[in-house]
């Protein structure tokens, strides 16, 4: 049996359709990973040559100014604010503590039975009224006493200065002796002195029987009861009758460091006003002034107290509630004010970027001032009017061109712009003729076009095809 000679020369046609077919795969997948590369990394691509970026841009025009941006880098969005002037005011913030002007313990000031209470717990009581009542009969008593006491010496004293004239007229009449007379002289004075005593014991009575009346000695809020009716008190009592904390005013102490303390110092004369704000520094609970400051520095936490006042008419402070302190110290008037993100930290100091007319920015380094949660003072370097970056100045260095938000695009511009877009389309149709496999002149074909179909051709003509029998 004869071999089919007509098979044969398909076997070599069928290894050379493979090899065209594997290269055409190849050549595909250089494309389309050539167009998601050049997609990705425009910046890049614009920066690698003169040559690449003209065979991107399309041609001899599209390239000029494409390739001339790419290599300044592309232009960076930015946020924006102008510097005012502003008063800025100088804030002194503290930790303090709600301290009441007084906090009295009422105790007994004589002992006895408590036959009344005249308070509830929490009232608020004035100065002076009735708290509660000792049984006062015992000392009603003793008064009786020192009474029935006094008079008594009295009448001796009025029959001893009786008889001492009656003396002093015998003396003159040379019927008595002096002696008798100087005798009955000291006796008088005896019985005056007795009499001094008598009153003074009558008066101690009279206070001892006021003290059964047990009253509020300040005024403010009682705490709560600690003794009922019917107990025997006293003077040695540890919890007395009642608790008495004067809450209106009330004062407010806090801490400062030794730093801060020669600007109050400074300022002591001049009011200055403080507001007390709740844990969260959300609620001003009440305003007042600054009182006081203390005279020595203490030597464990480099802290001077200080005190403010407040009404606290509202009742809103507590006693020995945790509050926020700000004390405004005083005010700057009419500073240069920039947002707080504006200003930036190098080593040779702080400097922020300032936006210039033609969309380019200028680093210029300033001297910051006193600052508030979200505005800082420039003592020098920018003037009021200006405009500041306040995003993405990190991105950026001194004459660098920028994009603000409100910006309209505009065809060919640098960097990020449109001349990239061009080259993007035109690669992406390189790759689309290059899987297909037709080759269809264009007048702007780029320059890796070009060499895929050389190596392409190439090819075909190392596996011994020609052109026509590839395609």
């Amino acid at each position: 049996m004869e071999p089919d000679l007509s098979a044969q020369p398909r076997r070599p046609m069928k290894r050379r359709n493979v090899v065209i077919g594997t290269l055409v795969a190849l050549l595909v997948v250089a494309g389309v990973g050539w167009l998601a590369w050049d997609l990705t990394h425009p910046a890049d691509k614009a920066a690698a040559g003169g040559a690449q970026g003209t065979a991107g841009g399309g041609g001899p025009g599209g390239g000029g100014p494409g390739g001339g941006a790419g290599r300044r880098g592309p232009a960076t969005t930015v946020g924006v604010a102008t510097a005012e002037k502003n008063d800025i005011p100088i804030v002194l913030e503290a930790l303090g503590t709600v301290t009441p002007q007084a906090t009295v313990r009422v105790r007994p000031q004589v002992s006895g039975v408590l036959t009344q209470v005249l308070f509830k717990e929490g009232q608020m009581v004035t100065k002076g009224q009735l708290l509660a009542q000792i049984d006062p009969r015992q000392f009603e008593m003793a008064l009786q006493q020192t009474i029935g006491q006094r008079q008594r010496d009295e009448a001796q004293l009025e029959s001893g200065k009786v008889t001492l004239e009656r003396f002093r007229t015998l003396l003159q009449q040379d019927s008595i002796a002096r002696q008798e007379v100087d005798t009955q002289a000291a006796l008088v004075k005896q019985l005056e002195g007795t009499l001094v005593i008598d009153r003074a014991n009558e008066g101690t009575a009279r206070l001892n029987l006021s003290y059964t009346r047990i009253v509020a000695p300040v005024a403010g809020r009682v705490g709560l009861r600690v003794v009922d009716v019917g107990n025997v008190v006293n003077s040695g009592d540890a919890n007395g009758v009642a608790l008495i904390t004067q809450i209106s005013p009330v004062d407010v102490e806090f801490a400062v460091p030794q730093d801060q303390a020669p600007l109050l110092q400074q300022n002591a004369g001049a009011f200055m006003e403080a507001k007390a704000l709740d844990r969260a520094r959300t609620t001003v609970l009440d305003t007042g002034v600054f009182a006081s400051l203390d005279n020595q520095v203490d030597t464990q936490t480099g802290t001077v107290r200080a005190k403010a006042r407040f009404n606290n008419a509202r009742q809103a402070l507590f006693p020995s509630q945790f509050v926020n302190v700000q004390v405004m110290v005083r005010t700057v008037k009419d500073a240069v004010v920039v947002p707080v993100a504006a200003l930036r930290h190098g080593g040779n100091g702080d400097y922020v970027f300032v936006l210039n007319a033609d969309r380019t920015v200028a680093q210029r380094p300033v001297k910051a001032g006193q600052s508030t949660p979200d505005k800082v003072q420039l003592l020098s370097g920018v003037q009021a009017g200006e405009r500041v970056i306040t995003e993405g100045a990190d991105r950026l260095k001194d004459g660098a061109r920028v994009v603000l938000p409100g910006d309209a695009p505009r065809q060919g511009a640098s960097g990020a712009g449109f001349g990239g877009g061009n080259r993007r389309r035109d690669a992406a149709s390189g790759a689309q003729g290059t899987a297909s496999g037709a080759e269809r002149p264009q007048g702007g074909a780029s320059a890796p076009d070009d060499a895929a179909r050389a190596e392409r051709r190439r090819r075909r003509e190392a596996a011994g095809g020609s052109a026509p029998a590839a395609q």
